[in-house]
């Protein structure tokens, strides 16, 4: 069955900075009845229904919240990305889950696209 949330090169997943896990997750589950599920001491994600997220062990800042993209075809993306002048801030990587790569747009934002 195809998961309808996955849409090519469309904000798929948020990642945010977070002081304490714990907290957020208790913040977001009593304001919006967010469901989390950990993944280890340092992540926490959080499932929409038109976007997922996490949270990650870390100190917040202006900026830190890493938006994803989805991509049908990873290294297509890539070229198109790389293309059009964006600097690539961590190439195509192995996680789990996917794959992923990471890059500069050019206001200075930095996001990621992934693939399975």
């Amino acid at each position: 069955m195809t998961d309808l949330r996955l849409k090519h090169e469309q904000v798929q997943y948020i990642e945010f900075l977070s002081k304490d896990l714990n907290k957020a997750k208790a913040f977001y589950t009593r304001c919006f009845g967010w469901k989390f599920t950990d993944y280890g001491p340092h992540y926490t994600a959080f499932e929409g229904a038109y976007v997922d997220g996490g949270f990650t062990s870390g100190e917040p800042v202006n900026g830190s919240i890493l938006i994803v993209l989805y991509s049908g075809d990873l290294e297509n993306t890539l070229s198109k990305v790389k293309a059009a002048g964006a600097t690539i801030s961590k190439d195509i990587f192995s996680f789990p889950g996917g794959r992923r790569f990471q890059f500069i747009d050019p206001d200075g934002y930095e996001l990621a696209v992934w693939s399975e």
